[in-house]
């Protein structure tokens, strides 16, 4: 069975500093017209730092898409200062986004995170060996963080209570229990 769509004719409706929109028209395999909308963010990257004492490192900040305050675990897109490379990137944001740095990183998953609509590719590292930078990076302007550790029982609790929702954060968390589970 063939699934690929082919496409007729695209633009791109909007340029934005975090993303740009593309609309598509597509010929799909049974010859229908049907019109695609396309966020295209850069690629991102999220850890799942874990301190001496084995808690999880989650930062509350405000998402204006959907008007609140999350609970999420660091994360930030590759920039140009990345020259595409993932691992520098989450050395950096861990470094601008916690001030401290890991002694072990290691990959965990890549993803999509919204197939339907987005094509944002995120890797996910798990940061252990934490220790505080000598050298802080500046942090970005239009961020504000308030930083707070919890227990792998802490943050199950907190899904359960619908107090983390981000999709990457509670990824991290499951595959943290998954660990517990191996050790």
């Amino acid at each position: 069975m063939d699934f690929e769509e082919q496409p007729i004719e695209s633009k791109t409706v909007f340029h934005g500093h975090l993303i740009d929109v593309e609309v598509q028209q597509v010929k799909t395999p049974q010859g229908n017209v049907a019109q695609r909308e396309i966020v295209h963010h850069a690629p991102a990257i999220a850890i799942l730092a874990l301190t001496s004492d084995n808690k999880m490192i989650l930062e509350k900040q405000w998402r204006a898409p959907i008007a609140k305050t999350t609970l999420e675990i660091p994360a930030g897109k590759l920039d140009d200062r990345d020259a595409d490379n993932a691992v520098h990137a989450a050395k950096r944001e861990l470094n601008e986004e916690t001030r401290y740095q890991a002694t072990e990183l290691e990959k965990i998953s890549s993803f999509y995170t919204s197939v339907g609509c987005m094509d944002e590719y995120m890797t996910l590292y798990l940061a252990r060996g934490l220790e505080r930078v000598d050298h802080e990076l500046p942090q970005d302007q239009d961020e504000q963080l308030a930083l707070q550790t919890v227990s792998l029982d802490q943050a199950l609790a907190m899904i359960d209570r619908g107090e983390i929702e981000d999709a990457k954060t509670i990824m991290a968390i499951y595959y943290w229990r998954g660990m517990k589970n191996y050790e």
